[in-house]
């Protein structure tokens, strides 16, 4: 059995909102299967879009060209991760700001280089919403697993807690649920697929 690992992007600028206690519901149950995990907090974080340059496919160097924010640091631990988690909060149905620049900028690159970058892996989308609009944001994250050829795992419903203020989560037992039990069902696909 091989070293397993899994980063999470808190796509939410609340630090330990509910998108954030969620994915940590996900990585108490992957760390319990002995998967190591990383939290990686990317709301509020200086992120750009791209900028449609199409430098990453002269370079083929597995880095975005741009070198005034951190993007480059994120691709790289998502290309050294065996599974990838990306949570963000529902703005207006759909997800935040920094996460569609992560969706963007890592799967131009991910094309850009063969398209391999990220094939293999296992991905899994973590919403949190107060109402309407979670399944628009679950969709977004899963599109750009599926085009950059990742593993998707399921739970027994869609990946999303209805929540409101900080802390709601921890109020919402289905969502609870749900998150145990990807948590589960992802640590079960990494062993079988990565391990």
């Amino acid at each position: 059995m091989i070293d397993l690992k899994v980063i999470a992007f808190n796509g939410s600028p609340r630090i330990n909102g509910n998108t954030a206690q969620s994915l940590q519901i996900v990585l108490a149950e992957l760390e319990k299967e002995g998967i190591e995990t990383e939290f990686i907090q990317l709301g509020g974080r200086k992120v750009f879009g791209c900028l449609a340059c199409g430098k990453c496919w002269e370079t083929k160097d597995n880095r975005c060209i741009r070198q005034d924010d951190e993007m480059n640091t994120f691709i790289q631990k998502m290309i050294e991760a065996d599974g990838i988690i990306i949570g963000s909060p529902t703005y207006f149905s759909n997800v935040s700001t920094e996460v569609k620049a992560l969706i963007d900028r890592c799967g131009f690159v991910a094309k850009a280089n063969g398209g391999d970058m990220l094939r293999g892996k296992i991905g899994a989308a973590v919403v949190a919403v107060r109402r309407a609009g979670a399944t628009f944001t679950y969709s977004a994250i899963n599109f750009f697993f599926g085009i950059a050829e990742m593993t998707i795992p399921s739970s027994h419903y869609w990946n999303m807690t209805l929540a409101l203020n900080p802390g709601d989560v921890q109020k919402d037992e289905e969502g609870i649920a749900t998150f145990q039990t990807l948590g589960k069902n992802m640590a079960e696909l990494l062993k079988q697929v990565r391990g």
